[in-house]
């Protein structure tokens, strides 16, 4: 993993804000492996599943039992 370096800009009540410029941005996920063939497949699949409706909304974890 490349070294990686972002500005914190605010960090006032438990939040921080980062900046950071596209090439980091995509950096980032590549690092996160945002980019790999495997999640890539994995969003294609994903997307079908919705379209075909093979995925339901839930409000709870409990519908899941």
């Amino acid at each position: 993993m490349a070294s990686l370096t972002v500005k914190v800009k605010d960090k006032s009540s438990n939040k921080l804000l980062l900046e950071l410029n596209s090439n980091n941005f995509e950096r980032l996920l590549a690092d996160f492996g945002f980019f790999s063939s495997d999640f890539l497949k994995s969003i294609d699949k994903a997307e079908k599943d919705y379209k075909t409706g093979k995925v339901k909304k839930i409000k709870s974890l409990q519908e899941l039992n």
